[in-house]
């Protein structure tokens, strides 16, 4: 068996410390990461609220629920924000006209179906089937589903969709007779 120097053994305790400190700044670093995003983001300068709160407000008001379901580092949620939410025209048509929703697909913050049911943010993901971000779903003014659609959508599809869902066409047509054909 090789003898080795107490130099030698120092020498290689010391590395092994110097290596062990990076995995723990690396760690910290992460953690520090993680922490700051674990919220998504709705849009900026439009008012969405929380999914409680917007099923209140939507009862009160009459108005049917927008509900965006988004979740952090979606790049598609973050391209649809700044090229399609950026619109003022549509920021003005959605906020008169919806009671906008917020929901992090990720989150295991609580919220009460119309039911009375309590479930988390997530899981209100799995049961509308939003396994990808960005997902819209339009909902009546008493929480029931009209429709949902998902992924990057641009100004004039908002248009579309509010001129399916306000006009009451969704009771008579699909979204897809009505859109003539039209995907």
């Amino acid at each position: 068996m090789p003898e080795f120097s107490r130099m030698t053994i120092n020498r290689l305790i010391s590395v092994l410390k110097e290596k062990r400190m990076n995995a723990i700044r690396h760690l910290m670093a992460a953690s520090c990461l993680w922490a700051a995003a674990a919220l998504a983001d709705p849009p900026p300068n439009y008012p969405f609220v929380n999914f409680d709160a917007g099923l209140k407000a939507a009862r009160a008001s009459g108005k049917p629920i927008f509900l965006y379901f988004g979740r952090y580092g979606c790049a598609w949620c973050d391209h649809t924000n700044k090229k399609t939410f950026s619109d003022a025209a549509l920021k003005t048509l959605y906020s008169d006209h919806y009671e906008l929703v917020y929901v992090d697909a990720e989150s295991g913050r609580r919220l009460m179906l119309p039911s009375g049911e309590r479930i988390t943010e997530a899981e209100l993901g799995v049961r509308l089937q939003a396994f990808a971000t960005p997902l819209f779903v339009y909902m009546t003014p008493q929480g029931d589903k009209i429709m949902q659609v998902p992924g990057f959508k641009t100004v004039q599809d908002f248009r579309d969709f509010d001129r399916y869902v306000r006009g009451g066409h969704y009771r008579q047509k699909t979204l897809s007779e009505f859109l003539g054909g039209q995907p």
